[in-house]
């Protein structure tokens, strides 16, 4: 495949990429499925050098937050980022880190009673880009109704709209992120279920082993993510034949680059598409 050949595609195993690629090409589109992460992975990290906003950012930056609030977001950010990609920290180090930082920014967005019917507008004004090839990617996918499972650590409300605004929420899309609870009056007043923060997706895909069941004719998947939390997204599928793993490197690749590849089949370094996926579900559908 031409797309290989860029410069952003690092691979560890050639081979063993290329005997899942005809794993997958075998079974077609009756055995695929798709498990992905969000922000960062289906959305860009940076266009010309300056950084996109992930689903939480979208939040932090708008008008409906004070900035008092935005400040202390930007703070909580200053401090918990660089743990969440410290390549000398492991998962279970950065674990608390996470849930910390998750419990008090939305402590402080519950404290601004954000108002539901807001969002719309506020995605719209936002500088959220999905990668290029986002359109061939969902279309085509949903064109030969292979499922895909949408797991974020981001903010779901949003999340929803961003792929609603960009035209690509299909029917066979299933998002599993952290959605807010609005009161009667449509103002933010907590959010549901479990937290999903970057390193406890193990938890949640097991929680996710229902939609999974369903799926258990779809043994092939490709997964796609941006950390190495990513990598368990897949935790809950009962019978995998063929699985890879495509992992986007956005941020200090040098310290990381080595990591990646070991977990990772294919490994894309600042690349702000989806050439590489796009090209290999040609193949496969």
């Amino acid at each position: 495949m031409p797309q290989f050949e860029k410069t952003t595609v690092h691979m560890k195993d050639p081979e063993r990429v290329e005997q899942i690629i005809c794993g997958l090409i075998k079974g077609g589109a009756s055995k695929l499925q798709i498990i992905t992460d969000f922000d960062m992975t289906l959305s860009k990290f940076a266009v010309n050098g300056k950084r996109c906003p992930t689903c939480h950012n979208i939040i932090d930056n708008c008008k409906l937050v004070t900035d008092d609030c935005r400040q202390k977001l930007l703070q909580l950010m200053n401090k918990y980022y660089p743990i969440e990609i410290d390549p000398h920290l492991t998962m279970e180090e950065k674990y608390p880190f996470m849930v910390e930082w998750y419990f008090k920014s939305h402590t402080l967005l519950v404290e601004q009673r954000i108002e539901k019917d807001k969002l719309a507008e506020v995605v719209r004004e936002s500088d959220a880009a999905l990668r290029d090839g986002f359109e061939q990617f969902f279309d085509r996918l949903q064109q030969h109704n292979v499922p895909v499972f949408i797991y974020s650590a981001g903010l779901g409300d949003v999340l929803e709209e961003i792929i609603r605004q960009a035209g690509v929420y299909h029917p066979n899309i299933k998002v599993v992120s952290n959605f807010m609870d609005f009161d009667e009056n449509g103002v933010l007043k907590g959010f549901k279920g479990e937290l999903i923060h970057v390193y406890n997706k193990h938890d949640g895909a097991l929680r996710n082993t229902e939609y999974f069941k369903q799926l258990r004719e779809y043994c092939n998947i490709i997964l796609m993510g941006d950390s190495l939390g990513d990598l368990n997204m897949a935790d809950g599928v009962p019978n995998v034949e063929n699985i890879l793993k495509i992992g986007f490197l956005n941020d200090k690749v040098e310290e990381r680059l080595d990591k990646y590849l070991d977990s990772y089949d294919i490994v894309l370094v600042k690349d702000e598409t989806l050439e590489v996926p796009n090209a290999i579900l040609q193949k496969v559908l």
